[in-house]
């Protein structure tokens, strides 16, 4: 009887005891993450720019963790600054703030660049390294970057987004040759295809095109933030312990289509 106890509560995918930052944690993928790592027993740190939204997120993590939020816009140095500073030691970070951005190679202007690229690569990169010299990240800790399958060139308009998710993708790459031999700090990335969230709500296209576009999908649907939680939680955990610099297509099969 009692081995049968044993084996029923045994899970390598566990995140108790561990204190994760997940970043843009306000809504889709960064709140779906927060909440399902407090449910696996994370304590969290949740950080966003809109205080009502993170607010909203707090209040649906589990309530047995010792939860923190922490108010910041990641492209502003004070803010970074001040994250740093405040958030405790950490066992996980999930670097998923980020914004969306469509617009033909025709079109592009300079301060688009520096727009989506401010958020979506230099603000991460820079968390992350703030991180490390202050050494809020543990030993044997887990970084995962939310990067995107549009990093590999999968659809029209989206040059800059792409690019600016796969430089992201590959800094995961270079911290897994610079960092881990020393820190066995693991690196990966997540590539997620088309999610349902509030930036797919805000995209200017009719009923008509959207579902045009998920049947390109074998899966036949759009994935949800959940989708991609469960494959960012498997990398927290300790059942990832052995991978390192991978790069995770989450997609539906869309790109195997392709």
């Amino acid at each position: 009887m009692k081995k049968q106890i044993m084996s029923m509560s045994y899970n390598p995918y566990s995140l108790e005891g561990k204190t994760i930052l997940v970043t843009g944690a306000s809504s889709g993928i960064g709140r779906a993450t927060a909440i399902e790592c407090s449910q696996m027993g994370a304590n969290l740190v949740i950080t966003g720019r809109n205080a009502e939204r993170l607010n909203e997120t707090f209040l649906k993590l589990s309530k047995d963790g010792n939860h923190i939020q922490i108010v910041a816009d990641l492209t502003k140095q004070e803010d970074l600054d001040r994250l740093v500073l405040d958030v405790p030691v950490l066992n996980g970070l999930v670097n998923n703030a980020g914004i969306s951005f469509t617009k033909p190679i025709g079109f592009l202007k300079h301060e688009d660049l520096l727009k989506v690229y401010e958020t979506n690569t230099f603000s991460p990169i820079m968390l992350t390294n703030n991180l490390l010299k202050k050494k809020k990240l543990e030993k044997s800790s887990s970084v995962v970057f939310v990067s995107s399958a549009a990093s590999f060139g999968c659809s029209p308009a989206n040059s800059v987004y792409g690019g600016a998710k796969s430089a992201l993708a590959n800094f995961m790459h270079y911290c897994t040759r610079e960092i881990t031999p020393s820190k066995m700090i693991r690196f990966n990335a997540i590539h997620p295809g088309m999610v349902q969230t509030e930036l797919v709500d805000n995209l200017t296209f009719t009923e008509e095109e959207l579902q045009r576009d998920i049947q390109r999908y074998p899966l036949k649907r759009y994935g949800t933030p959940q989708d991609v939680a469960f494959s960012i939680i498997y990398l927290l955990s300790d059942a990832a312990s052995w991978i390192t610099g991978v790069s995770l297509i989450i997609d539906g099969g869309v790109l195997n289509r392709m």
